[in-house]
């Protein structure tokens, strides 16, 4: 089964730790939507976007990936990582993959280390994020999508 995620790492790189553990699990293609802004999708059979939270929602640069390069009718997941947990931080993602009929197999999140703005001045906070338990989450949940 072919798989695609695009996705947004920085600052940490959290996001990249979790897809770097499920790369190894199949034929996975991860796209840097900082160093690709196009690609045809067409070809995978299931699409992932996975991105670090950033003022509460997924990297713009994600959402506009998959607003300009998601192909209608496609199965989608996504995966994102967050300081703190404290709303729904992929509804607007969700709206983007529902404009374009495309079917949500499922949504993991798991803390990360954080240390923007204020939060560099006391160290950060979910240090050692994501952990050993993350990323076993993250395989299982993987897992379960190509299942499907």
């Amino acid at each position: 089964m072919k798989v695609a995620i695009a996705y947004y790492s920085r600052h940490h790189g959290n996001t990249k730790k979790l897809l770097d553990a499920i790369k190894e699990m199949g034929n996975v293609k991860l796209i840097d939507v900082v160093e690709c802004n196009k690609e045809d999708l067409s070809e995978y059979e299931i699409v992932g976007f996975a991105s670090g939270i950033y003022f509460g929602k997924f990297s713009e640069k994600v959402m506009e990936f998959a607003r300009n390069n998601l192909p209608e009718k496609k199965k989608v997941f996504l995966i994102n990582t967050y300081g703190i947990k404290v709303s729904n931080y992929t509804k607007d993602m969700e709206k983007v993959i529902e404009k374009k009929g495309c079917k949500l197999l499922g949504t993991y999140g798991c803390r990360g280390f954080d240390t923007f703005g204020p939060l560099k001045l006391i160290g950060g906070i979910a240090k050692g994020h994501p952990n050993e338990n993350d990323i076993k989450g993250v395989i299982e949940f993987f897992r379960r999508i190509i299942e499907k």
